[in-house]
């Protein structure tokens, strides 16, 4: 791990993979609910996790530099349940890709367990993980300039799905009518990182 000053009273922690980014986010959040460490916000990324109002930023960052991160603590809740409709423009491609038939593809997605590593790109879209990783797949080249709302899309070890209409270069295999940003909702977002997820079938 490498911390990084930002400001007077914030570090950035970089790691090597998003699996540790994911295990430091929780190891931070475990000691925060302990009463060991004093910090306003933990914001995780893909390979970082950001510390805001830090009331000893040095020394945590030493403290930090010879840690060992102990492996992603299992669910601590239920699971968020997503329905969705395998119903995709890109689930033929993804087919092709992983080498199966479409209905194949629908099975290994909602036969996986899903966490939020993080969240980002547009309020209440989180990135999951929980496929294995030779299910990745590329983002198209061209974005298409407006995905419905809805969209469950793939982009390489990644899950994500669009909480409005937006531009975006996922690979879409289903859709579904959960509403994952409701400003009047309290929280807001359905998914927030750390969060367990499951995507469960159903008819179109």
């Amino acid at each position: 791990m490498k911390a990084l000053p930002v400001g007077d009273r914030a570090l950035l922690v970089e790691v090597s993979t998003d699996e540790e980014a994911q295990a430091l986010h929780a190891e931070l959040l475990r000691r925060r609910a302990e009463g060991s460490l004093s910090v306003r916000e933990i914001v995780p990324a893909a390979r970082t996790v950001l510390l805001d109002g830090l009331d000893e930023p040095a020394g945590l960052a030493a403290q930090l530099a010879g840690a060992r991160l102990p492996p992603v603590p299992p669910p601590s809740r239920e699971a968020v349940e997503i329905a969705v409709r395998y119903d995709g423009p890109d689930l033929a491609d993804v087919a092709r890709l992983w080498g199966v038939p479409p209905d194949e593809v629908a099975r290994t997605h909602a036969a996986a367990e899903f966490r939020v590593a993080f969240c980002g790109f547009a309020p209440g879209f989180g990135y999951l993980t929980g496929l294995p990783a030779r299910y990745g797949v590329p983002r198209h080249a061209t974005p298409r300039t407006a995905v419905p709302a809805g969209s469950v899309g793939l982009a390489g070890p990644y899950t994500g799905v669009y909480p409005r209409s937006s531009p975006g270069g996922w690979q879409l295999i289903g859709t579904t009518d959960a509403v994952l940003w409701d400003h009047t909702r309290e929280p807001a977002a359905l998914l927030s990182p750390g969060t367990p997820v499951r995507f469960v079938p159903v008819d179109s």
